[in-house]
């Protein structure tokens, strides 16, 4: 897979998808991450990408220009048009469902959203789709476009060493991921649950899938309506019903 940011900070997106595990799989060839500086596609005596909207309003805009020329620069190298994604305040809401459904395609391409945002022009004439990580408002879309290729880039095969290592954490399923724990046994007096210990893998398996159970009840109820739940889960919410979840 591939993966092209369009940015004015391509150091800052640079150094983190340089770093650990996807760092790692873009050495081994897995995953392939392109940078684009959106000045270079200024073409103007100050290399500016951005002017006052029409109309007035506080803050600047990113030019459609200098936007188009770099995706349309991508498409050429690429030699096909990538799914091309702004990232905004406006977009979906970024889920775990979608992420798997993006990391299906061979390239995307995310525009990282400045200033008081994009003109509307160049968003109608390329993007495909916006997204957003949550309803609050940030300086940059920086940190949203590097927080969706990191989790589309760990579902791309060949990043992660196993993928049991994602199909058991929280959300792949659609509930959270159970409780983990490591050496020591105790610590300060808090023991490890027994059924861990054990050694018994179909004891531990089911004891997960109830944590799991518990947890997202708990703290997110809202999943368990949308997880795909087998008639021993619903049996189990069932009999757990009047406790409170620890």
């Amino acid at each position: 897979m591939r993966i092209d940011l369009i940015t004015l900070f391509p150091e800052m997106c640079e150094a983190v998808m340089a770093e650990s595990i996807i760092g790692r799989a873009r050495q081994r060839g897995a995953l392939e991450v392109v940078c684009h500086q959106l000045r270079d596609f200024a073409f103007n005596k100050h290399n500016r990408v951005d002017d006052a909207p029409y109309g007035g309003g506080m803050g600047m805009l990113l030019m459609a220009q200098p936007v188009a020329l770099c995706f349309e620069n991508i498409c050429k190298i690429l030699g096909k048009k990538p799914h091309f994604i702004y990232m905004s305040p406006q977009g979906k809401v970024l889920t775990q469902q979608r992420i798997k459904e993006l990391s299906r395609y061979d390239t995307i391409c995310i525009l990282c959203g400045h200033y008081e945002g994009v003109d509307q022009r160049v968003i109608d004439a390329y993007v495909d789709e916006q997204i957003s990580i949550g309803d609050y408002v940030l300086t940059g879309g920086e940190l949203p476009a590097l927080v969706l290729a990191d989790a589309v880039s760990r579902m791309v095969p060949g990043v992660l060493s196993d993928d049991l290592c994602f199909e058991e954490e929280s959300h792949f399923g659609g509930l959270l991921e159970y409780p983990q724990y490591t050496r020591p046994a105790v610590w300060r007096e808090r023991e490890t649950p027994q059924v861990l210990l054990s050694g018994h893998h179909a004891n531990i398996e089911k004891w997960r899938r109830q944590q799991s159970l518990l947890r997202t009840r708990q703290l997110r109820p809202d999943l368990l309506a949308q997880a795909q739940l087998s008639f021993e889960d619903r049996q189990f919410l069932n009999e757990t019903a009047g406790e409170i979840d620890e």
